[in-house]
């Protein structure tokens, strides 16, 4: 399952979105305890549905987003504030951070820095998670220069060379996500969990006057420089919008959208942007019983797909028979595809595509 973090300054619209995402409500936390809301949401997908319609099976089972919210946040200018809500295990551990910026317009909800300015705002949310992994890998070097000067080994020297790097980088504003580090490299940091490693979605939350410029609305906030970056996307939604349309009966909400000239839901488009952003793709799962969405990098091998399903599927791993989701949609069945050769099989090294039907045979 995919997790991903909301963050956000006050009054930007982020538990707004992280209801419209999950159907939730905010939940009253523990005095004294930093712990995040955590919900979940169906990714929704029409081959899925239309894969159901076909099979009429048992379950329909979408793949998932996790996403947690603290359901509040800094003051914009607050430095340090933001890091101490974030080191918590919810966000430590997340694939993506969703930066929530104000860019609606509303008298009666001041923004705490006492103007509305996304730059702004985007700027200071990045120094934070800069200024948090700071700390981090200055408190790490320390531990190492003791321990080499005890006699470490090169385990420990390779180690220290990869965070000086990355403290040099902090020091500088650069976001670790846009360090060009090799696989290895990168796999001796993930324990860290650095944030600003992570990839970074953010959604800019519209006024409904400026709907209509939507697709400009990386240039309106200023951040078009910012979200250059290969591992950072923007993607522009109107929470209070699309929580009034989460209201109305399907044909309702479809027409409220039709007027407002909005192509899908924002739900969708944050959705879409995440998978972009992490470079996941849905494989699918047919059958009587069940038809199911997995999510998986692009670039997964059949073995490691399998994994997905279930571990003894991948020890067990044998053969991967596979089709197009548009070839047996065409057909109307896996028989069809066989008998029209669009059913093949393959190894573990076959590299799974987006859109694929698989039945994994696995030794038991």
């Amino acid at each position: 399952m995919l997790r991903a973090g909301l963050i956000g300054f006050p009054s930007s619209g982020k538990t707004a979105l992280f209801q419209l995402l999950t159907s939730a409500r905010e939940a009253p936390r523990p005095q004294g305890r930093q712990e995040a809301n955590v919900g979940v949401s169906r990714v929704p997908d029409e081959r899925l549905d239309k894969l159901t319609a076909l099979f009429n099976p048992k379950k329909h089972v979408p793949a998932t987003v996790e996403f947690a919210d603290m359901g509040g946040g800094a003051s914009s200018g607050g430095k340090g504030s933001t890091a101490a809500l974030l080191d918590v295990a919810a966000f430590r551990n997340a694939d993506a951070l969703l930066h929530v910026v104000r860019m609606f317009r509303d008298p009666s909800v001041p923004h705490a820095a006492g103007s509305i300015d996304p730059k702004r705002d985007v700027r200071t949310m990045e120094d934070e998670l800069l200024l948090a992994d700071l700390g981090v890998a200055e408190r790490r070097l320390e531990r190492l220069e003791r321990d080499l000067k005890k006699g470490g080994g090169a385990d420990l020297k390779k180690e220290q060379d990869i965070l000086q790097r990355c403290r040099e980088a902090l020091e500088h504003g650069n976001p670790l996500r846009d360090l060009d580090l090799p696989a290895e490299d990168m796999r001796r940091l993930r324990g860290f969990q650095f944030l600003s490693a992570k990839p970074l979605l953010i959604v800019l939350n519209l006024d409904e006057a400026d709907l209509s410029q939507a697709d400009r609305a990386v240039d309106l906030a200023g951040i078009r420089e910012f979200v250059k970056g290969a591992h950072t996307r923007a993607v522009p939604i109107c929470a209070r919008i699309e929580l009034e349309i989460a209201q109305l009966d399907p044909a309702d909400a479809a027409a409220f959208m039709a007027d407002l000239g909005l192509r899908e839901s924002g739900l969708d488009r944050v959705i879409r942007a995440s998978y972009d952003l992490l470079g996941y793709i849905s494989f699918f799962t047919v059958g009587e019983d069940e038809n199911r969405a997995w999510s998986i990098p692009r670039g997964t091998n059949a073995q490691n797909a399998a994994g997905e399903i279930h571990t003894d599927i991948q020890r067990g791993f044998i053969r991967a028979e596979v089709c197009r989701y548009e070839d047996l949609l065409k057909r109307g069945s896996i028989a069809g595809c066989r008998d029209n050769a669009e059913l093949r099989l393959e190894g573990k090294e076959y590299i799974v595509s987006d859109g694929d039907v698989i039945n994994f045979r696995h030794a038991t």
